[in-house]
């Protein structure tokens, strides 16, 4: 666990310091959100219906902006080698760049969505629903990124295939987290999604490290 949570510090100060990822991703989230109030018109009633797919379409694409330098810095320098090598499994040593991934792009979008949501004239009772949801769905979003990251890891500027693989892994994240909140607003209940955005999370932690642990181990022989 020390190891662990050493490589998450580790990638998590990296990311902080060399800004690109994270702050990038928060600046593309508020963007995009903003620029739907500009492009719809004063309709709040419109922006209120369409505002949960609005937030989840723009945290999805906001959060794959780093996701090829997930392992992509460190294949280069040599340290993902070392990695392998290293008495933690590479299966963990995902799974914690993961974590990191997260913590510095997924919570920092779902501590924002709220202030986003007044924005979008969303419902103010559904924030706690968008944040959970987003709580709950974008760690999956960093480990099916990972996924894609490791496949293309050994492929210069293989950003737009990293996407075209990624983005229909996303649809069933996507598509449970902007029901959990349109199903609050229309009170036909939030908990049925919510508990699939669960189901989804265990799964992506389960699988997704082995996956993306093999294919790191292919393009590393």
């Amino acid at each position: 666990m020390s190891a662990f949570g050493q490589i998450v510090g580790r990638d998590v100060r990296l990311a902080l310091r060399q800004g690109g990822g994270s702050y990038w991703a928060l600046i593309f989230f508020v963007l995009t959100v903003t620029m739907f109030p500009l492009s719809v018109g004063p309709d709040m009633q419109l922006l209120g219906r369409i505002a949960p797919g609005i937030l989840w379409v723009a945290a999805v694409l906001a959060a794959m902006l780093s996701l090829d330098r997930l392992f992509q810095a460190d294949y280069e320098d040599g340290t993902l080698e070392l990695l392998t090598l290293a008495p933690l499994s590479l299966e963990l040593t995902v799974l914690a760049k993961c974590l990191a991934h997260w913590i510095t792009t997924g919570l920092p979008l779902a501590i924002l969505s709220p202030l986003l949501g007044i924005l979008l004239n969303l419902d103010a009772s559904a924030y706690p629903v968008l944040v959970l949801s987003l709580l709950l769905g974008t760690p999956v979003l960093s480990m099916i990124g990972g996924i894609g990251a490791a496949l293309t890891v050994g492929i210069r500027r293989g950003g737009v295939l990293l996407s075209l693989l990624v983005l229909p892994l996303y649809v069933p994240t996507l598509v449970f987290g902007v029901l959990a909140i349109q199903g609050h607003i229309d009170a036909t209940g939030a908990r049925p999604h919510l508990f699939l955005l669960s189901a989804v999370l265990l799964a992506a932690t389960a699988l997704s490290p082995w996956a993306s642990a093999a294919a790191l181990r292919l393009n590393i022989e």
